[in-house]
């Protein structure tokens, strides 16, 4: 019987081996950028790669998402290793696609690399049979929230029930046979080392707003402008709302992390012509669910406002966003044992909390890592500059370092991962989640 530490030694060798071909997976990816929920090429892609693999999969997941699974010697917990495949929006990068403006300007693509790694690690090198248990390889659907106006009309259409992947999947019972959840995100400057370990992070709501108003075109005469007197202007509503919620970042505690960012989408059609519909997105981030509430209630009574001020109707969708991302003490241990082994205690960062994930999602119903890996390059998320300079920092590291955990998991009968389950307390079971997104989500219209 291999001890654990060569049977992670035989999974690295076998990443190492197939360095090359990882890493072509991510640049495919990186070359051919897919926005959330039209990840075509990209599910395609992962599906043939688990072919290859012999790894046994269903595709077409809440739209397109992947999930294969390979059993190992014995029964034991289920670990899924996650990557995430959609795009977001940056038209200035240099890269991005000239028709969609996608581009993998988050390092989505070497996430999915990491996830075709540590299956290649642990298929091919011949340790599953020591292994107990079973792993789950997950391409999930976006976990970007923009472009609320298109799934909202998939969500009427009956295609979704919720606008982000992880959620979907968990209402969809794709999380139903998973114990523990791995991810890895990349940290965007390489400066803060090769791989990480972070802290919590934010919870979000969502919101589309539409404001309609009464058409009519611009007119000066003589002293009278006789078709701003007849119409309704929906993109003054909306600039008047969005004045009413800067006005309210004062009443917001600074502890309780809240943030609200606030995109006008569609402002009319012509400049002459009164605009008769004006279409907004609308994130509220919070470090709770409460101050999450909280703040969004000002912002639905700025946007009644708006209405108000001008005498249009608007209509607010309020989706659940995510949930505080949470972190399982003993699983980041491991996590940075492992780091720790192959790149050295200096080059494993502490990164600060914050930011927004529907990783929090999972995390909330079953112990869950959500780590970090370095290798790319940018003055912010989602910047123009974006760029993994080091493949093998940004892929082929964290696929060994989440492939060694998996193996710290499933091995000496899965003593490790039963150990997880057992000291694990979730914060909410399933049906407990399902009723707070049914809580959350509501439709509310109003006219000024």
């Amino acid at each position: 019987m291999p001890s654990k530490e060569e049977l992670k030694s035989k999974v690295c060798q076998e990443i190492d081996r197939r360095s090359e071909e990882i890493i072509g997976v991510a640049k495919t990816i990186w070359e051919n950028p897919e926005l959330g929920y039209k990840e075509v090429k990209t599910s395609r892609l992962i599906a043939q790669k688990f072919a290859e693999l012999e790894i046994p999969y269903r595709d077409g997941l809440a739209i397109t998402g992947v999930k294969g699974v390979v059993q190992g010697g014995s029964d034991g917990p289920t670990v899924a290793v996650l990557g995430e495949l959609d795009a977001v929006k940056v038209p200035a990068h240099p890269e991005a696609n000239p028709e969609t403006g996608a581009v993998h300007a988050c390092g989505h693509h070497a996430q999915i690399g990491h996830v075709i790694g540590i299956a290649v690690g642990l298929t091919g090198s011949g340790v599953l049979p020591f292994l107990a248990g079973r792993v789950a390889f997950m391409a999930v659907p976006p976990e970007e929230d923009h472009e609320f106006e298109y799934r909202e009309n998939l969500r009427k259409a009956g295609k979704l029930s919720y606008w982000a992947g992880k959620q979907e999947l968990i209402k969809l019972g794709e999380f139903d046979d998973i114990d523990i959840a791995l991810m890895t995100h990349g940290m965007n400057v390489s400066e803060e080392g090769k791989l990480g370990l972070g802290g919590t992070g934010n919870g979000s709501m969502f919101k589309y707003i539409e404001f309609t108003g009464r058409g009519g075109k611009f007119e000066a005469t003589a002293g009278a402008r006789t078709g701003t007197t007849q119409g309704v202007n929906a993109l003054s509503a909306a600039r008047v709302a969005i004045s009413a919620i800067d006005a309210q970042r004062e009443t917001f505690m600074p502890d309780d992390n809240v943030v609200v960012k606030a995109l006008i989408t569609r402002g009319g059609e012509m400049v002459c012509n009164i605009p008769v519909e004006t279409h907004m997105e609308v994130v509220v981030q919070g470090k709770t669910l409460e101050a999450i509430k909280n703040a969004s209630e000002k912002v639905d009574r700025s946007l009644r406002a708006g209405a108000l001020a001008m005498g249009s109707k608007v209509r607010i969708i309020t989706m659940p966003g995510y949930l505080p991302l949470r972190r399982d003490p003993i699983l980041q241990e491991l996590y940075r044992a492992n780091a720790i082994s192959l790149v050295g205690e200096e080059q494993v960062a502490k990164r600060p909390s914050g930011g927004v994930t529907d990783m929090g999602d999972v995390t909330h119903i079953m112990p869950s890592g959500s780590f970090y890996a370095g290798g790319a390059t940018s003055t912010g998320s989602h910047s123009s500059d974006y760029q993994v300079v080091d493949y093998q920092v940004a892929v082929i590291l964290p696929a060994k370092a989440m492939a060694m955990l998996v193996v710290d998991l499933l091995a000496d009968g899965a003593a490790k991962g039963r150990e997880v389950l057992s000291e694990s307390k979730p914060h909410m079971t399933k049906q407990e989640y399902l009723a707070y997104m049914e809580s959350v989500t509501k439709e509310e219209e109003y006219e000024g």
